[in-house]
């Protein structure tokens, strides 16, 4: 008996330590930490640090794109997805689905993550104050460079639409797909903002990190609330019940 009992013991710790080191919780740590370590050398190296030898080859290999009229024009309707034209209306829509679905708790973590994203971006633009690279193809824009507003709100937006694909009924080949075209649509809107030289290389690439890091810590704070609130919603429900 006591021999069952210790095998039993031993299976459950088994199966606790392999939950918890599953493969999802490995993939998203290390994307979480990459991006984390990634953005942080970015900032001391290129934009504190003003080292511009990796954007100059960056520069260099696209500039022969940008001498190409029907690439840069690609580039320019391309890059609209990514801009607050686009995002705002966009984000109406979703959220306007999802709560007419129902889906209220999702409404609202979407919500959060959105407006707390942007309000980063504007916040590391002014700490920061990373000017814009020389001769753009784009004129009138002011602001100041880092991060990238249009990489890190398509990413974040992308990174939200992967969310809500792998909370529906789809079989993991939709899953993937899904989510590697959504994933292919945000890299090109920050490559679009390198051909037309209105952002340079490590502004696209930190935005594209704290992208990651920022939904990936948002959704997992939001989800570990709503643990927490799930036994008082459903004791709240069944008291409603027994009251009619």
């Amino acid at each position: 008996m006591n021999t069952l009992t210790e095998q039993q013991r031993e299976e459950k710790i088994r199966k606790g330590v392999f939950k918890f080191f599953s493969l999802k919780l490995i993939v998203i740590s290390s994307l979480f930490f990459g991006s984390l370590f990634i953005f942080a050398w970015i900032t001391h190296k290129a934009v504190y640090g003003n080292e511009q030898a990796f954007d100059n080859k960056v520069f260099s290999f696209f500039s022969r794109f940008s001498s190409l009229p029907l690439l840069v024009r690609f580039m320019r309707m391309f890059t609209f997805f990514g801009s607050s034209t686009f995002l705002l209306p966009a984000y109406v829509v979703l959220l306007l689905y999802l709560v007419s679905k129902k889906k209220y708790r999702y409404s609202l973590h979407i919500a959060i993550v959105a407006i707390s994203s942007t309000a980063l971006m504007f916040a590391l633009k002014e700490i920061t104050h990373r000017h814009r690279p020389e001769l753009p193809l784009v004129q009138g824009i002011t602001n100041y460079s880092f991060p990238s507003g249009h990489a890190l709100s398509s990413f974040i937006f992308c990174g939200i639409f992967v969310y809500v694909v792998w909370h529906r009924q789809l079989s993991p080949f939709y899953k993937w797909l899904y989510t590697s075209l959504l994933f292919c649509f945000a890299i090109t809107i920050g490559i679009s903002r390198i051909i037309l030289k209105v952002h340079y290389p490590t502004d696209v690439i930190a935005s594209l990190c704290l992208g990651t890091e920022w939904a990936i810590a948002s959704l997992w704070i939001m989800k570990k609330i709503s643990r927490k609130d799930s036994p008082n919603i459903q004791k709240q429900e069944t008291l409603t019940e027994i009251g009619r």
